[in-house]
């Protein structure tokens, strides 16, 4: 007897897709915990770490917001997850280049803008790769 799911698929996430998006997570939280770290000891190389690691999590999403933009653009299928998901992906990556340029001034003028900043982008990351790899699953069988 052979068994067949007949149910509707809907658009998955590229295994790459996903690795991009889930890439950004690490990398901003990172920042965050630096920033953290540096708000507690005034340690420079604090600030340093979560200026590269903002950066690195501002190319990973920079490549899923691309992705995603062209998905979205290149497919009919153009429901309310697709859009939400972008929209996503785009704040975070805003809110993450205005937090590179906040990391970008002397060390001392960081905090605490920095340090919310880092907070809020880390959310939205995490928002992005929830509906990403919930609403949209991850290519293969199911």
């Amino acid at each position: 007897m052979t068994v067949t799911d007949d149910r509707p698929r809907g658009r998955e996430l590229h295994p790459i897709h996903g690795v991009l998006v889930a890439g950004t997570i690490p990398l901003f939280l990172g920042g965050l915990l630096s920033d953290l770290a540096y708000s507690s000891s005034y340690q420079i190389e604090w600030s340093h770490f979560a200026s590269w690691l903002i950066v690195g999590g501002l190319f990973y999403g920079g490549l899923a917001l691309l992705w995603a933009v062209v998905d979205l653009l290149r497919t009919n299928h153009r429901g309310e997850h697709s859009r939400l998901y972008t929209l996503l992906l785009l704040a975070t990556w805003v809110l993450g280049f205005l937090n590179s340029l906040v990391h970008a001034r002397d060390a001392w003028a960081v905090m605490p803008t920095g340090l919310i900043l880092s907070v809020i982008v880390v959310l939205l990351a995490c928002a992005s790769t929830w509906i990403g790899f919930v609403k949209f699953g991850v290519g293969g069988d199911k």
